[in-house]
């Protein structure tokens, strides 16, 4: 009996224990999802607000960087670039034959000298500042060298630029006169065989084809063939365009026939793109004379002259 009451009193109190451990855990997990939901929506609206405060943080900060570049460029623009003298023209001529094309290129040009000037000044009293030659005559002399070649930087960049575009320009030149010799014989007018020749070296010559598209807007703007021709040639800044422009000048004053004029000078054009390959070619072993010298020969020593070292090295004649 006494055993019986016993194991009841223990069965109740394990019950009551379940209970209250369920109730405890029960509590706390579901004080823990408050406190997780109340955190989630802090960082929602947090979300909600702080990235709109920093966009518009970084949207007023690039317009008024903006801004002060557009002053800057349009002050130089007006006091440097705007004035018509020989030096300006022949940079304007320079970057247009470089395919840069912005009424604003002359400004970003002398922009870039100065900025680079001035950059390269100042790298250069950074870097000898902790080497030996701070203070001397020396350490002016590389600033002001520095300053130099950082002023020549953007002048020496264009020149490369340009020389590569001619290089590409020569290189279609002889297939845009193919193309109009093509055109012309199928009937086409000067200004449809420009067309059709633009969207045709569209694929294989983007840069003349963009040229070439320049010129058929001009002609449409109410520009005459001949002014045409002649920006094109500007542009290209080859001695063929030149001379294409005043064949065609030539042949629309005289009355005479532009298909055998074209026929004519496609042929030469071609011709001399022949000549320059095989010059190319001429030249070729001429060139590889010094890296077979430097190269190639000390090799073949080395392989001849290294068993008879050897031999002497070892005394084994």
């Amino acid at each position: 009996m006494d055993i019986s009451l016993g194991l009841g009193l223990f069965d109740d109190d394990a019950s009551t224990m379940s209970v209250l451990v369920f109730l405890a855990a029960g509590t706390l997990a579901f004080a823990l999802m408050l406190g997780m939901r109340a955190r989630s929506a802090v960082r929602r609206r947090a979300a909600a607000v702080g990235p709109d405060d920093e966009a518009n943080g970084r949207t007023a900060l690039h317009n008024s960087s903006a801004a002060v570049a557009r002053k800057l460029v349009d002050y130089t623009t007006k006091h440097y670039t705007a004035a018509d003298n020989k030096d300006v023209k022949v940079l304007r001529r320079r970057l247009l034959q470089a395919g840069i094309y912005s009424v604003h290129a002359p400004a970003y040009f002398f922009l870039a000298r100065a900025g680079m000037a001035i950059a390269l000044a100042l790298a250069s009293v950074f870097l000898l500042s902790f080497s030996a030659l701070n203070g001397t005559s020396a350490f002016w002399i590389v600033v002001v060298v520095g300053a130099v070649f950082g002023y020549l930087a953007p002048s020496f960049y264009l020149d490369r630029r340009v020389s590569a575009r001619r290089i590409e320009h020569q290189t279609g030149f002889p297939d845009f006169l193919d193309l109009l010799v093509v055109c012309a014989d199928a009937g086409l007018a000067m200004e449809a065989s420009l067309e059709r020749v633009g969207r045709e070296l569209s694929g294989s010559h983007r840069s003349l084809a963009t040229n070439v598209h320049m010129t058929n807007l001009e002609i449409r703007a109410g520009r005459t063939l001949t002014e045409a021709l002649d920006h094109l040639a500007d542009r290209l800044g080859l001695e063929e365009a030149r001379s294409f422009a005043n064949l065609i000048t030539q042949s629309d004053e005289l009355g005479s026939s532009i298909r055998n004029a074209l026929r004519v000078y496609s042929d030469d054009m071609r011709h001399k793109r022949m000549a320059r390959a095989e010059e190319k070619a001429y030249a070729l072993p001429a060139k590889l004379t010094v890296p077979m010298m430097a190269c190639i020969f000390p090799a073949i020593f080395v392989v001849i002259l290294a068993p008879v070292i050897v031999r002497i090295a070892t005394g084994n004649w």
